[in-house]
């Protein structure tokens, strides 16, 4: 069972973009043995890409998270085979 959920943006940088970003979540609830998923969800948007774009993030790029630090948070990681510029909407849960 999920422990908490939320939201982030992880942003790539203005043209021409990179293949890398990371961003990290604050989370003062998390335990150093939690476990972080992050994802892409179809109908997201940021200020600089449309829903539709996030419909094919997972195309180009992946996600993955660090450990926790216990009280802190942790960060997320994407890899892009390509560069992308901007920011991207990222969802995220956490568990114990």
């Amino acid at each position: 069972m999920a422990n908490g959920t939320g939201t982030a943006e992880i942003d790539f940088g203005p043209f021409p973009g990179s293949n890398e970003a990371q961003v990290d979540v604050a989370v003062p609830e998390i335990l150093a043995t939690s476990k972080v998923e992050s994802w892409v969800m179809g109908d997201d948007f940021s200020i600089d890409h449309t829903a539709a774009d996030h419909r094919y993030f997972p195309v180009f790029a992946s996600l993955t998270c660090g450990t926790p630090t216990a009280s802190v948070g942790f960060t997320i990681y994407a890899r892009s085979t390509e560069k992308l510029t901007g920011t991207w909407t990222l969802r995220y849960v956490w568990a114990e």
